[in-house]
């Protein structure tokens, strides 16, 4: 099965923000490239809010272009085969957390519909969580400007709502 094909399969079976969702799937419906980064008119990217339930606390990084706090993520690449392998890869390159992270059962947490400058155009982020075990230690990026572990309630003090939303559906999900 193709990258493409799993997201088709992941996105109709995603039960959350059916607006968003049947969005995606046009997209996706008129771009058969809709899951790579070249698609000017858009493209699926996975993503994944590293979280350590133990203690209460999400990792996000400071992203080196965007300059705020956000869950890991990024662009899908020519060897994901699934949106969730694409999804975990990008969590464990851009924590450092080498071993141990693991998705959140049940597919994806939400969808977030965001522009980017060109040549990107608009991200169509499929968002998961990633939960870390409670000794996991945290290794900074060449993408990041920073990397830290932040409690639950010092979230919306730093990122946008897109990770609040994020973070609060992660957690009604725990």
């Amino acid at each position: 099965m193709s990258l493409y094909d799993d997201a088709v399969l992941v996105l109709k079976g995603y039960e959350g923000q059916p607006e968003l969702r049947d969005l995606y799937l046009e997209h996706l419906a008129e771009h058969p490239d809709g899951v790579y980064k070249p698609c000017r008119a858009g493209h699926i990217t996975g993503s994944a809010l590293v979280v350590d339930p133990a203690g209460g606390r999400v990792l996000l990084t400071l992203h080196k272009k965007l300059g705020i706090w956000l869950q890991m993520g990024g662009h899908c690449e020519p060897e994901d085969t699934t949106l969730a392998g694409a999804a975990l890869r990008e969590a464990v390159e851009e924590s450092g957390i080498a071993s141990g992270l693991t998705l959140l059962p049940g597919g994806p947490v939400r969808l977030d519909r965001h522009p980017i400058p060109a040549p990107c155009n608009w991200h169509l982020d499929v968002q998961y969580a990633a939960l870390a075990p409670a000794d996991a230690v945290a290794e900074i990026s060449e993408e990041s400007l920073d990397l830290r572990w932040f409690p639950y309630e010092e979230v919306a003090a730093v990122a946008d709502t897109s990770v609040v939303r994020l973070m609060e559906a992660t957690r009604a999900r725990l």
